[in-house]
């Protein structure tokens, strides 16, 4: 399942992880980012302690979206050690080309 995170948490839950985090930035009024919403709750699952997924809304989570840049939605950046290390802007890659990205930095 995936986790929401905000501005507030954003440092523990991401940063401090010990596990790589993709983090989807997302917003309630952005169609593409509802396409790709089951296809990350999925991928939760299935790469469940390897990889978390977390998603934060830009709308409720401003500090932290400005901070990495994000311009369009849905944006995906993957943090690995408590920094940025992959960035997917879009909701236009398939299932398997996300799993193995993410399984690729898993490792």
């Amino acid at each position: 399942m995936t986790q929401k995170v905000s501005d507030a948490d954003f440092t523990k839950e991401v940063l401090n992880s010990k596990t790589p985090v993709l983090v989807d930035f997302w917003a309630e009024w952005c169609g593409p980012c509802k396409a790709i919403a089951p296809v990350l709750e999925e991928l939760s699952s299935e790469l469940a302690g390897k990889v978390k997924i977390a998603k934060l809304n830009i709308d409720e989570n401003p500090s932290t979206t400005i901070k990495y840049g994000v311009r369009s939605i849905p944006t995906m950046i993957l943090f690995k050690n408590g920094e940025p290390a992959d960035m997917k802007v879009g909701a236009g890659t398939p299932k398997a080309a996300l799993s193995s990205w993410l399984e690729g930095h898993a490792a």
